[in-house]
Parts: C-alpha cells; sequence; structure tokens
C-alpha cells in the first residue's frame, strides 16, 4: 500500500514530462506486474520501503531532466552493489516474453559474457532494490557521440539497465513514441559491449522501435547515429 503522505508527490511527479513520464505511482504498479509475471523475487517489504520520488529543480528542467523514473536494481556485483548486466538482462527478457516475436537482438550483444558486455570504467554503481532517478530521455544529446558526452558526465550519467527498465517495464509506450518518430532512439552510454567478445569494447547498446518492433543493436562509441539521443541521468 503507498503511503498516503506522499501520494500527493506520486501524483505530481510525471507533470514535468507531460505525457511521457509516467507519475510514480503507475510505474509501481508496473513493477508489480513484471514481478509477478516473470516471479522475480521482488518482495512485498521493497515495494512498501519506497520513499518518495525526488522533485525536479530548475536546474534539472534547463538541463533536460523531464522526470522521474523508478529502477531496480538485480543482484550482486562482489562489492555489495547491484549486478548492473543482469539488472538490464531481466529487463529485456521481460520485454522479449511480453512482446512475443516483436523484438529482434543483435547476434553481438550477449549478456552473459563478461569480456563481450559490462558496465562502463568510472560509471557509478548502481544500488541494490528500488531507487529513483530523474531522467533525460535523449532530447538533449543527439547531434553528438557517446565519448563526446561521457566526458562531459559529473553530477549526471548515461543509461545503463535503467534504459532497458524504462523502455520494457515502467514506460513501454515510449516505444511507440519512437515508431512514430516523435522520440528518439536510445544509445546506452553507460553500458560497454565488445561485438568481438575479446574486451574489444568500443560499441553501446542501441535500443530502438521500429513497425512497433522494439530492437536491440550495437553503436560505435566515436559514431553519431542519426535518429538516436543519449539519454542521462541524476542518480
Amino acid at each position: 500500500m503507498i503511503p498516503l503522505h506522499w501520494i500527493r508527490n506520486l501524483l505530481s511527479a510525471g507533470k514535468p514530462g507531460g505525457p511521457v513520464i509516467l507519475p510514480v505511482e503507475e510505474q509501481i504498479k508496473a513493477w508489480h506486474t513484471a514481478a509477478q509475471n516473470m516471479t522475480w523475487n521482488i518482495k512485498k517489504d521493497e515495494f512498501n520501503r519506497i520513499e518518495a520520488p525526488p522533485l525536479l529543480t530548475e536546474s534539472d528542467l534547463e538541463q533536460g531532466f523531464t522526470g522521474v523514473s523508478l529502477f531496480f536494481g538485480f543482484g550482486d556485483d562482489g562489492t555489495g552493489h547491484a549486478d548492473s548486466v543482469l539488472s538490464g538482462k531481466m529487463a529485456w527478457d521481460y520485454a522479449c516474453k511480453r512482446k512475443k516475436g516483436r523484438v529482434w537482438q543483435s547476434p553481438y550483444i550477449n549478456f552473459d559474457k563478461p569480456d563481450a558486455f559490462r558496465l562502463r570504467s568510472g560509471a557509478p554503481r548502481r544500488p541494490k532494490g528500488f531507487y529513483f532517478a530523474k531522467i533525460q530521455t535523449g532530447d538533449r544529446f543527439q547531434s553528438v557521440t557517446v565519448s563526446q558526452v561521457r566526458r562531459l558526465f559529473n553530477s549526471v550519467t548515461g543509461c545503463g539497465p535503467e534504459g532497458f527498465q524504462f523502455l520494457c517495464i515502467t514506460h513501454p509506450h515510449f516505444t511507440e513514441l519512437m515508431s512514430e518518430r516523435k522520440a528518439p532512439f536510445m544509445a546506452l552510454a553507460d553500458y560497454d559491449v565488445a561485438p568481438y567478445g575479446f574486451n574489444d569494447f568500443f560499441d553501446v547498446p542501441q535500443l530502438f522501435s521500429s513497425n512497433r518492433i522494439l530492437g536491440l543493436g550495437i553503436g560505435n562509441v566515436d559514431q553519431n547515429y542519426p535518429g538516436f539521443g543519449i539519454p542521462t541521468l541524476r542518480l
């Protein structure tokens, strides 16, 4: 049950992003549904411990942040933080089950090989369990490369597992906006991909949607791709 003392915050959290960023209350419902459908071991107590979402500041709005989204850190990376690769894979598996054949995945993506897919060096470790982040969904960075944007990271960072969880769990309607070219595709700047699986990390995952097919591909960190934006987070 959501505590009454912050229902008002929940309902207002999505306003800065209009119809794109959903109120947090709806995002919690989406997590409930996903956890039940996938039999994830997310206990009721973890839902009950979700606190009030942070509010966007004027500075956040100026930097392109349009809302607050709810994420979840699965597993353990051995340092007491979540396993960020697993956290992304779980969300992608959910999309593959829910969309039943209306997904495409590059053969160069292998979540299960550490020398082929990882959280980028220097990226902030993600917490276990539920956490909020302010999100800029990619509109701000559409004419630059991932390498260039990474050099700007200080109080912000790129999407890693959050990109998968945003599109596949809490905001699946966003893929429709992509198909209609009303929103940019996403390059997930906090992941590294080695396309040949020998620690040759020079690509990042790319999420896109066309003709209602959700795609997971890769792109070079030093190349700009028309139609793709680079979403960022303030954790």
